[in-house]
């Protein structure tokens, strides 16, 4: 992987290069190994933070790992396109718009010994703003190119603090338009609900049950792009145990071959129907 500054990146898009790259300040990984009408994003998947930030930082790291969604960049790693965030959201947030990106309080508590100074703000939100030029001109160019595309924003979320019977996998909708995209949705989330885990874990899928898909990137994407799907895909943290701070490899791979399958069909599903 090499090493390359934002303006690189995005005249090789443009170019239609094949390559993969992390940025040069490292805050985002992107992968292309073929122009497809779909593309892959994890953008919670980083764990990095400022070093500038730990002093002033009151939540320990396990606290940090426990809101981000460690793995979800390995489960689509085997995918054409597949964009990754390096950074802890509790640095800044690429799903959150860029005046909330940086948190004050996070979860419900107080994020700083002292407000940070607005530099140390500026410094992340360069970041965030970087990310998603790269994000704009990589859905110019698939929608200019194949006329249609479909996003896979992966995320994953904390099953055990609900107090109630959640699912395996929930798909957030609330900002696409449902009556254009209503099967695409439904026959992703059937997809999902086929997944086999090991152990018994059961699989199971709904639309707009834990979360409802209020997150920036999908709504940049769908704001900004008329022809491309962005389907907000949340795995509970059944791959790991969220208390113990413990992944668990095997799940992470199981759910990785079968996403091998089940996601490029779909997305192809999506282009023939919709490109028209």
């Amino acid at each position: 992987m090499q090493k390359l500054p934002l303006k690189d990146i995005i005249a090789k898009i443009k170019n239609e290069d094949i390559f993969e790259a992390v940025s040069s300040d490292y805050s985002f990984t992107l992968k292309i190994d073929k122009y497809v009408p779909y593309a892959c994003a994890a953008i919670h998947d980083g764990h990095q933070f400022r070093k500038e930030l730990w002093p002033n930082c009151i939540h320990t790291e396990y606290e940090r790992w426990y809101e981000e969604d460690p793995e979800t960049k390995t489960m689509i790693k085997s995918h054409p396109i597949v964009i990754a965030g390096c950074d802890s959201r509790f640095e800044y947030d690429l799903n959150r718009a860029p005046e909330a990106a940086v948190f004050d309080t996070a979860w419900g508590k107080q994020l700083w010994h002292q407000p940070l100074s607005e530099d140390m703000k500026d410094k992340s939100l360069r970041k965030h703003n970087n990310f998603y030029k790269v994000v704009h001109t990589l859905i110019s160019v698939l929608e200019s190119k194949f006329g249609f595309c479909t996003v896979y924003d992966m995320h994953s979320y904390n099953w055990k603090r609900w107090d109630r019977e959640v699912p395996t996998w929930n798909l957030g909708t609330s900002n696409i338009d449902n009556k254009r995209f209503g099967e695409a949705v439904e026959n992703w989330r059937q997809s999902l609900s086929e997944i086999k885990f090991p152990y018994g874990i059961p699989s199971t899928s709904k639309i707009n049950d834990t979360f409802q898909g209020n997150g920036y990137f999908l709504k940049y994407i769908t704001n900004n792009f008329k022809n491309t799907l962005v389907l907000a895909t949340e795995i509970a943290k059944v791959y790991c145990d969220e208390y113990d701070y413990i992944i668990y490899p095997e799940v992470v791979r199981s759910v990785e071959n079968q996403l091998r399958n089940l996601l490029p069909k779909n997305a192809l599903d999506n282009y023939k129907k919709y490109s028209n």
